[in-house]
């Protein structure tokens, strides 16, 4: 919400003014004020309002836009790992490669160390010293 419709959202209703009465008058007062002026999607259709009719319509969008980071904490690791990786071994330097490998080895060993939740972990932190070998190859 924009700040200053917030404010007035927290005020108490007045006695003897009916809910509905009091929310309209709030609600004109910011567009008024312009409060919800150059809100994000003005002026742009709907989205998927020509789509079939879905209740989970909501839960998929957020899914799509989270990108995956509703998976169960073990399963959004071993992501990360092989997003981790994928940067090492396009890393510009041997620094680079160590750093990244450093980064998500800390991460795996912790959650070996406390189990996360999901399902088993099933993975060791990457040998960096092979790794860097393989990043060494690349380049020759």
């Amino acid at each position: 919400m924009v700040a200053g419709t917030v404010v007035g959202m927290t005020q108490r209703k007045p006695a003897g003014v009916g809910f509905e009465t009091w929310v309209e008058r709030q609600i004109r007062e910011a567009q008024d004020k312009g409060e919800f002026d150059d809100l994000p999607g003005a002026g742009k259709p709907l989205a998927g309002l020509s789509e079939p009719h879905d209740e989970l319509w909501w839960v998929k969008d957020k899914v799509r836009r989270e990108e995956g980071t509703m998976l169960p904490p073990t399963l959004q690791l071993r992501k990360e790992a092989a997003e981790a990786r994928a940067a090492a071994g396009a890393a510009g330097t041997e620094d680079e490669v160590r750093r990244i490998l450093g980064e998500i080895n800390a991460r795996i060993t912790e959650a070996i160390r406390k189990p996360l939740s999901g399902p088993p972990l099933n993975m060791m932190p990457f040998d960096v010293e092979h790794v860097v070998r393989e990043w060494r190859l690349s380049r020759s």
